[in-house]
C-alpha cells in the first residue's frame, strides 16, 4: 500500500500549507485526491518533488500490507 504520510509531513517542516502548493501551482483538486489515498501518476509525484525541492520518499511510501490467511 502507497502512503503519502511522508508528503504532509513534509509540507510541515517547509511551512507549506495546501493553500501555498496551490499558488505554486499545484491543483487543489488532486491534493485532496492524495490527501484522500487516491492513486496518483508519476508526473504528479514528480510535480510534487520539484515545488518542495524533496526526494519521492519525502512524498510517499510503501507500507506492506500482510493478507489474512484463509
Amino acid at each position: 500500500m502507497i502512503s503519502y504520510a511522508p508528503l504532509f509531513k513534509t509540507m510541515a517542516q517547509k511551512g507549506i500549507t495546501s493553500y501555498r502548493l496551490e499558488k505554486m501551482g499545484f491543483s487543489r483538486a488532486t491534493y485532496y485526491s492524495i490527501k484522500c489515498g487516491n492513486s496518483v501518476s508519476t508526473n504528479t509525484i514528480n510535480q510534487l518533488c520539484t515545488l518542495l525541492h524533496c526526494e519521492v520518499s519525502d512524498v510517499m511510501e510503501f507500507i506492506e500490507v500482510e493478507e489474512a490467511a484463509d
